[in-house]
C-alpha cells in the first residue's frame, strides 16, 4: 500500500478534546465505516474532487458521505503542516450546509493557525 498523501488528524481543542473523534464515536459503526473510508480516500487520493470533497472556501474543504436512510454526514478539515486536520463532523438536516457548522470549523482552523 502507497503512503498517505495526507495524513488525517483530528483537531484538538483547548481542553484536549477531538470533538470530531468524540462525534464519530457517537454514530453507528456502519456510519463510522463509510465516513472512515472517505476521509481514507482523501488520505491516499488527495487531490479529490466531487463527489468525495468540495472545497468550501478560505482553504476549507469538505468531506462528504452519503449514509444509510438518506441520512448525509460532512466532515469540515483543513491542511496545516502537511496533514490533513478533521475541524468539524455533522449529519446535514437540509440541503444548505447549516451557518453554525461552518462558523465552527473557520473559528476552529484560525485557532489552528495561530497556534501554529
Amino acid at each position: 500500500m502507497t503512503d498517505k498523501l495526507v495524513p488525517a488528524n483530528f483537531y484538538k481543542n483547548e481542553n484536549g478534546t477531538e470533538p470530531v473523534r468524540d462525534w464519530l464515536k457517537s454514530l453507528p459503526k456502519d456510519e463510522r465505516a463509510l465516513i472512515g473510508a472517505d476521509i481514507k480516500t482523501v488520505e491516499y487520493g488527495w487531490p479529490i474532487g466531487m463527489p468525495t470533497c468540495r472545497p468550501m472556501g478560505n482553504g476549507l474543504f469538505e468531506v462528504r458521505t452519503d449514509l444509510p436512510q438518506g441520512r448525509i454526514a460532512r466532515v469540515f478539515f483543513c491542511f496545516h503542516e502537511g496533514k490533513m486536520i478533521l475541524l468539524h463532523g455533522f449529519i446535514k438536516k437540509t440541503q444548505k450546509t447549516p451557518k453554525r457548522s461552518l462558523e465552527l470549523a473557520v473559528e476552529r482552523k484560525q485557532k489552528l493557525e495561530a497556534n501554529k
